[in-house]
């Protein structure tokens, strides 16, 4: 019979620790929070010193009265919800659900669900942290405050069933500023000149640097001619080299956003996804009797310490020196760590470097498996020795004209054998071979080539980007970056584009409105302080009540100016140009929560609705009648369709370009990646490479 209870929240997470503890210890899941405050009002009394109404979760009952018959019977309760604030707080709801006294040592936290790391844990159980649960409860309350304020407010003033929030109004108003740069964008001119230089038989390419031992920009094809002229003859004298060595080290082992990032950057997962899988790896795994059966293969994944125990440290120093040799180990420089960064938690790792990523293989999922790899060998990079890498600096002269070309290669890989870091603009370092180049003396002057640029914009926010922006800045937390992103796609003030974040005419509208008249709902560095107040909260440096009332005190002024002054705002139907084929009234554009459709005028009697199709120019490859148009799917992917649908039910996931394979007569499509996009044919092994 089981004296002990232990409560944590998912079954799959009570399995694998049940297994580590034995039977006098029952483990059961409470699903996540069993009490919130209530959906249906805003739950907190301004009145009395912000004091939170919480209820039951609906759907919870069962789940609760199930925990309180085992608490009963148990000698000793202990909770092990996550180690995080939100952890903490579902940890204090059931101590009160289940009424287990607070003060007594029922709290137990682990960073990994491996057996050494429980066990250990259930050794140490403690008090419950009050500075976590009112960090995580100043939180909630505040975007209490201000979501079910605005939120009606909205919905007098512009269209019901919009709202507002805390983090994701700054996030949309991010990606508005960036879209409203790109639309303002004036792109300037420059040039470039590229040689090719010749020595013996080996050439190399450098560019042109200045005159006269000065950096010249080139603005137009006259300044460039006018440079070119100046070349007095086809040999470049070698002025100067310099050679050196330098040293590049590793990435640090993720954190929550770096993890995200990276994992968007190399396997295309969204941040939700990342999330998922990740819990999934923490939670535990089934790897089979023989080694050792459910087991936790990563530490907790919601984290911004990038702390690594000595424990995970040592054992990494002896796998790569037994794995790649001595010289290999050695990277042991600890960055400085983020101001606020909670340091109990490590960073994201192996439970085990000794569990390597191919012989889980056949155990994971696809998705697991590629996820588990990118966490190991980043972690495992991280321990060791920096690459080396000899560089050099050619400056060539030509009647004072200087042209510089430069070169690396690898000495030494250390970490590089294992990973490189990714990077959002898709240049990596590539080694790039110069041929043994002597000062003073002479090289031919193959060929030049003159090239026009045009400055870009800025691009638009990826999820990997708007998660490094949003850390960078300060605002949200480990836990909060996955739902900031998905909230925003689902209420329908954003679009993905190309995987890349567009602002809806809806979100334009709620956003100016919100910056107008709440602007530091919309402020980064008002966003950024109150994310630094929550963590002075989770330190014990200052009460949970003061921040909020700080906070309501002006919020509360201008919500009832806001309540008097905010017009309405009346969203117009724009006609569509088409009449409806069931009732012949005109149809007319509508704003919907995600973005317009077309609907018809004659409204309730006829309920006829259609999507907006953006045609993309292509004679439907199926019927050769109908238009090729942009569909989406109700996972929001892109497709592409016959616009006769359901004469003919034509679909593609790749993009259609109007021409016939040359081998088989089918049609040919458009396949995109980070570094090409090939036309490929539909039908057999037809490809062409085109320049992305």
């Amino acid at each position: 019979m089981s004296n002990y209870l232990v409560i944590v929240e998912s079954p799959a997470k009570a399995k694998t620790i049940e297994r580590y503890l034995g039977k006098k210890y029952k483990v059961k899941a409470s699903m996540g929070h069993v009490r919130d405050l209530p959906k249906s009002q805003m739950g907190v009394d301004v009145n009395e010193q912000y004091k939170p109404k919480y209820i039951t979760i609906r759907g919870k009952g069962e789940i609760l009265k199930e925990l309180r018959k085992e608490a009963k019977k148990a000698k000793k309760v202990y909770l092990a919800a996550d180690p995080d604030r939100e952890g903490e707080a579902i940890a204090w709801h059931l101590a009160h659900a289940l009424n287990v006294d607070e003060n007594s040592e029922c709290r137990v936290v682990f960073n990994e669900i491996t057996k050494d790391a429980i066990k250990e844990s259930f050794k140490h159980p403690r008090k419950i942290d009050y500075d976590l649960v009112d960090a995580q409860q100043a939180r909630r309350i505040l975007d209490r405050l201000v979501g079910y304020n605005i939120s009606p407010l909205l919905w007098k003033k512009v269209k019901k069933g919009l709202s507002a929030g805390r983090v994701q109004s700054v996030a949309v108003k991010m990606i508005i500023d960036r879209e409203n740069e790109i639309k303002n964008f004036i792109p300037e001119e420059y040039w470039s000149i590229e040689g090719t230089f010749l020595k013996e038989k080996d050439d190399f390419i450098g560019k042109f640097y200045g005159v006269k031992g000065k950096k010249q920009e080139l603005k137009n094809e006259t300044e460039v001619k006018e440079i070119l002229k100046q070349l007095t003859d086809k040999q470049f004298k070698i002025e100067k080299v310099n050679k050196r060595e330098r040293k590049r080290n590793p990435a640090r082992p993720f954190i929550t956003s770096t993890l995200q990032q990276e994992a968007a950057r190399k396997l295309n997962y969204r941040a939700r996804k990342t999330m998922m899988v990740a819990q999934q790896l923490y939670e535990g795994i089934d790897l089979g009797k023989k080694a050792g059966g459910i087991t936790g293969l990563i530490t907790y994944m919601r984290t911004d310490s990038t702390r690594i125990s000595e424990t995970a440290t040592t054992e990494a120093a002896a796998y790569i020196e037994d794995k790649f040799g001595k010289q290999y180990v050695g990277y042991t420089k600890k960055g400085k760590q983020k101001e606020g960064a909670q340091d109990a938690h490590e960073a994201i790792r192996p439970t085990s470097v000794l569990r390597e990523p191919a012989s889980l293989k056949g155990i994971l999922s696809n998705d697991q498996f590629k996820l588990y790899k990118l966490i190991y060998e980043r972690f495992l990079a991280s321990q060791m020795a920096p690459a080396v890498m000899d560089t050099m600096t050619v400056h060539l002269m030509n009647n004072g004209i200087e042209f510089r070309a430069t070169g690396s290669k690898i000495k030494f890989k250390g970490f590089m054998r294992v990973y490189i870091e990714g990077t959002d603009n898709e240049k990596q370092e590539e080694e790039n071979y110069l041929p043994d180049l002597i000062e003073g003396e002479y090289v031919d002057f193959k060929d030049v080539k003159p090239n026009q640029h045009f400055t870009q914009p800025p691009p638009r926010y990826t999820e990997a980007t708007l998660v490094g922006t949003l850390e960078k800045q300060g605002i949200g937390r480990p836990s909060t970056y996955a739902p900031t992103l998905d909230t925003i796609q689902r209420r329908g003030y954003v679009s993905l584009d190309n995987r890349r974040f567009v602002p809806t005419e809806l979100g334009e509208i709620v956003i100016d409105l919100v910056n107008e008249y709440f602007p530091e709902i919309t402020n980064v560095d008002f966003t950024a302080l109150m994310e630094g107040n929550l963590d002075l909260i989770e330190e014990g440096k200052i009460g949970w009540i003061n921040i909020i009332d700080d906070f309501y005190k002006d919020f509360h002024i201008r919500l009832e100016k806001a309540e008097e002054e905010m017009k309405t705002i009346e969203i117009k139907d724009e006609p569509a140009g088409i009449d409806c084929e069931k009732c012949g009234h005109p149809m007319v554009f509508k704003m919907g929560r995600y973005g317009k459709f077309m609907a018809c005028s004659n409204f309730p009697d006829c309920r006829n609705t259609k999507p907006i199709l953006k045609k993309i120019g292509v004679t439907c490859p199926s019927c050769k009648t109908g238009e090729i148009v942009e569909r989406k799917s109700k996972k929001n992917r892109v497709f592409y369709g016959c616009d006769t649908y359901p004469e003919c039910e034509f679909v593609s996931w790749d993009k259609p370009v109007g021409r016939s394979c040359p081998k088989c007569e089918s049609y040919l499509v458009e396949k995109r990646s980070k570094k090409q996009v090939q036309i490929k044919c539909s039908n057999c092994d037809y490809k062409e490479n085109v320049q992305s």
